[in-house]
């Protein structure tokens, strides 16, 4: 199975099985590891979309679409790789980014509320207010 993603430069980037890539103990390590490479704002963006996979609204096939995303986010193997300096994690941020496009109605104020307290039981309330600047 082949899903295209659009990348930041409207490129088609071409994501193989991701979605069988993702697993929920890869994506908490990766959040919990990474956040000064990966940057809060798209941590929260992940976490929403983490918690809309929950939702018993959201259908299957978006569900599908974001655990792509989110497989892709895990993935140590990227388009461009994310220890690339600056650029690492700009292809994450667009399978994120259209996940987010294909989430978008599932996202209420309760899952931006479940995100925004994960973010500050993981990472404190100084990374909320971070958030918040963004």
């Amino acid at each position: 199975m082949k899903d295209k993603i659009i990348d930041a430069d409207f490129s088609e980037i071409e994501v193989e099985n991701y979605t069988e890539k993702y697993s929920e103990e890869d994506f908490w390590t990766k959040i919990k590891n990474n956040v000064t490479n990966i940057g809060i704002s798209l941590i929260y963006k992940a976490l929403q979309l983490y918690y809309v996979t929950q939702s018993p609204k959201c259908p299957m096939k978006v569900k599908a679409g974001i655990y792509g995303a989110l497989g892709y986010l895990i993935s140590p193997f990227d388009i461009i790789p994310d220890f690339t300096p600056i650029a690492g994690y700009t292809d994450d941020a667009a399978a994120i980014g259209v996940a987010l496009i294909l989430a978008q109605m599932y996202i209420d104020d309760n899952i931006r509320a479940q995100a925004k307290g994960k973010i500050k039981d993981i990472f404190g309330a100084k990374a909320l207010e971070k958030l918040d600047e963004d």
